[in-house]
Parts: C-alpha cells; sequence; structure tokens
C-alpha cells in the first residue's frame, strides 16, 4: 500500500514525499483511513511506529479539506518534548498548506503561546498543565468553540504522570461534538475507562496487542557489577562498539553524576531530565541532533516523545522497573521500521526486573561481555552517592555558608562600631570642614 492509495490531500502526499517516506507504517495504514473518514479512533500503538503521523495526516486533511479560522484541533501530550516533536512534525506536514499549528507547554513564557491562542491558530499542541493555566487566565482568550478534533497521544503516560484529573478539567471547556483520536501504547483500566467516556463506535486497532519493541532493534545485555556500569559503558563507547546514543538512566542525580564522569573521560555528552529548564533541556537535545555530543544522558522523560534520525543506540544504564519502559526506551531506536541496537547493562541486583522484561517480551535476551574489560577491578569513585551523604553534603554546605555569612555580618558590625567610636573630625573626608565653613 501506498499513501496515495489512503486518499489524502494532495499537498499532504506532496509533504510526505519530500520526506522521503517510502510506504505508511502497519499503524498508519490502519487508522488514516477512519480517521480520515471522521470516525473516533483507539489505537494501540508502540512506540516507534509512526503514529504521529497516523493521527495528524488525517487531521490535516480534514482541516485543509475546508479552510475556516478558529482553532479547530487539539493535541495532548504527556511531555514537553512530545510536544515539540509533534509540532515539528505538523510543519513538515503541512508545509505545502495554509494550516498552522503552535505548541503550549510550561517552561516557556506564556505571551507567545498567549499570541498564538488570540490568533486562533488551526491545531494547538498542548500538556495539560500548561493548557490548564492558559484556560485560567482572566480575559478568556483560550476559544475552543470551533474544534472539530481532539487527540490524546501517549494517553497511558499521562496516566502515568498524574494528569488523568487535568485532561478532565480540559475536556469539560471542549465542545461535546467533535472527533477524538486516541492513542496508547498500552490500555490499563483506567485509560480502557477513559476512552469509552470519549469515544463513540471508535476504530479499534491493536486494543488486543501484546506491547512489544519494534521489528528491528537488536537487543542485548552486557552483565556487569553496579559500581563499574560507568566503567563499561567508557569502554563500550571507546571502543566503537557504541556510536551516538541515548543513555537512560534511573535518577536525575544518577544521570548528573554520569555526565561528570563522562564529561572527564572526554565524551562528549548533554543531559535532559525534570530538573533541567527548559532552554537547558532544548539545547541539549539540539546538540544531540546536531551531532555535537555523542551521548544524551537522560531519564525517562524522552522514553517517549523524542524523534533523533538514524538514532544508532539506546543504552539502559539502569534496568526500568516496568517492562513498557523497558520497550519505550529500546524504540528510540529503529524508529518507523529502521534498524538500531539497544543494549542494557544488568547489575545482579537488576536480574528480578530482567526476568519481567523477558517475559514481556517473549524472549530471552542474549548476554555479552567487553573483551580486555576488568570486570573484577575497583572503580576509580562511586556513581551513586546514597541520598543520606548527599543530604549531609548539603547541610554542611548550607552550615558552611552560614558560618560566612555570619562571620560577614559580625566584621560589617565591628566596623560600624569603630566608625561610630572615632571622633568626629576624623570621619570627615579631606577638606569637608573647609567647605563647611
Amino acid at each position: 500500500m501506498t499513501f496515495e492509495t489512503l486518499g489524502l490531500d494532495p499537498a499532504l502526499l506532496r509533504a510526505v514525499a519530500d520526506l522521503g517516506w517510502p510506504k505508511p507504517t502497519p499503524i498508519q495504514i490502519d487508522a488514516i483511513p477512519p480517521a480520515r473518514e471522521g470516525r473516533d479512533v483507539l489505537a494501540c500503538a508502540m512506540t516507534g511506529s509512526g503514529k504521529t503521523a497516523a493521527f495528524l495526516l488525517p487531521l490535516l486533511h480534514r482541516l485543509n479539506d475546508a479552510p475556516t479560522r478558529g482553532t479547530r484541533a487539539l493535541v495532548l501530550t504527556p511531555t514537553r518534548e512530545l510536544a515539540a516533536q509533534v509540532h515539528a512534525d505538523l510543519q513538515e506536514l503541512a508545509k505545502h498548506t495554509s494550516l498552522k499549528g503552535a505548541a503550549v507547554f510550561g517552561g516557556v513564557g506564556m505571551g507567545p503561546q498567549e499570541a498564538a491562542f488570540r490568533r486562533q491558530t488551526d491545531v494547538i499542541i498542548a500538556t495539560p498543565g500548561r493548557l490548564l493555566d492558559h484556560l485560567g487566565q482572566p480575559g478568556r482568550y483560550v476559544d475552543f468553540r470551533g474544534l472539530e478534533v481532539l487527540v490524546l497521544d501517549e494517553a497511558d503516560r499521562m496516566l502515568d504522570m498524574g494528569f488523568l484529573p487535568d485532561i478532565k478539567r480540559v475536556l469539560s471547556h471542549l465542545p461535546a461534538k467533535r472527533q477524538t483520536l486516541f492513542f496508547s501504547a498500552t490500555l490499563p483500566k483506567p485509560i480502557v475507562d477513559l476512552s469509552h467516556a470519549m469515544l463513540r463506535e471508535p476504530a479499534r486497532i491493536n486494543v488486543e496487542r501484546v506491547s512489544k519493541p519494534a521489528v528491528g532493534i537488536e537487543q542485548a545485555l552486557y552483565p556487569v557489577p553496579e559500581a563499574l556500569k560507568a566503567d563499561l559503558f567508557i569502554a563500550l563507547l571507546k571502543s566503537n562498539t557504541i556510536g551516538n546514543v541515548i543513555c537512560f538512566t534511573r535518577t536525575k542525580h544518577r544521570s548528573n553524576r554520569l555526565a561528570e564522569v563522562l564529561t572527564r573521560a572526554g565524551i562528549p555528552n548533554a543531559r535532559i531530565h525534570g530538573n533541567r529548564s527548559q532552554a537547558q533541556r532544548t539545547e541539549a537535545l539540539a546538540h544531540f541532533k546536531s551531532g555535537k555530543v555523542r551521548v544524551l544522558v537522560a531519564t525517562d522523560i524522552v522514553a517517549r516523545g523524542i524523534d533523533v534520525e538514524a538514532l544508532e543506540h539506546v543504552v539502559n544504564f539502569d534496568v526500568p522497573h516496568v517492562p513498557e519502559d523497558y520497550i519505550h526506551r529500546v524504540g528510540r531506536t529503529a524508529r518507523a521500521e529502521a534498524t538500531g541496537e539497544a543494549f542494557t547493562l544488568v547489575s545482579p541486583e537488576e536480574e528480578q526486573d530482567l526476568r519481567a522484561i523477558e517475559k514481556a517480551i517473549a524472549r530471552k535476551l542474549p548476554r555479552r561481555t567487553v573483551s580486555g574489560f576488568d570486570y573484577a577491578h575497583r572503580p576509580a569513585e562511586r556513581l551513586e552517592v546514597p541520598l543520606a551523604e548527599r543530604i549531609a553534603a548539603i547541610r554542611a554546605r548550607k552550615a558552611e555558608d552560614r558560618a560566612r555569612a555570619k562571620a560577614k555580618a559580625a566584621r560589617r558590625e565591628e566596623h560600624a562600631q569603630r566608625e561610630a567610636a572615632r571622633p568626629a573630625a576624623s570621619r570627615k573626608g579631606p577638606g569637608r570642614g573647609r567647605r563647611g565653613r
């Protein structure tokens, strides 16, 4: 099947040709026809399957078929990165039309976003929290009265992040009569219940599918003591076993520490996690995409929504506790039926989580070793500093800061007392007495 057979607007077919997409992916083949016909859609689509185009193409087809003024479509996403990525994809697909989109998310100023609402931009791509911020502003400049299409992207991730109440609040501001496209990588009961409340006789796509990594990903394990993970990762990088890579860590602290270790080893890297500002996160991703840095160290904030062309490798520095997180992490490579490699560093303490992953994907993953690596050596430094030690260090720094501030205040007070004790004549500047006569 080709994109031409899906009955899409010629302007969209030109954009697809510009992107060099040879044929639609399975989720696009299944989802685009019913969505183009105006039906609601409930689709279970794994990361890397091409699902963004599966909802953007029929959405843009509908809007371009009968252009009118007003915000006519809303796409809700769980993270800033995913909102930005969907917006970038929309710009590529809509470039031969007059349709415009805007990304609305936190961490940046609200002014340009407010302007997009006031312009009644055709498509708004938003995170729930920032959208509610705008809906709560005086002036009521958010106008969804003409909304025709609502898309929930990565609905299960929004549930995981606690956005379900926010989604329900957003829904109260939308017209009841609309088309809804509901995409989720998994379908836990709360998501199923939400879909029942939102959808009318939807086309159901892959709803019985067992979540598995995309085809084309070569997966392997590297067993290693926990303390030696950073050294092994560096050995893999320096041996060129790994090319450009997104490396996932369990916590923000471990991301920071690993980035420091890589920098000291002379390996260009950048970090993305929830404690980084939006400007820092955007810059880190831009440097990675441009090849300025070789390693992007990240938490699961980028396990969904980051699309990097020709990403060679994904490394799980830590084994994820939940199999679905493993599937989404490794899905950053082998995008849209391409190929890639995903490696996982496994300590003895993580074997139980690994068994759950292998059960979920219904296969045993091959185990590898690095030739010449000393698996018994002692690392030069600890990667993970225990929380109690980190808290103690923070308290010590604060105590030092307070002591310095107290000493500085005492010196100021002592100086003031000395000045007050000096005779008045000695406190006058040169010539002050003569000018005062």
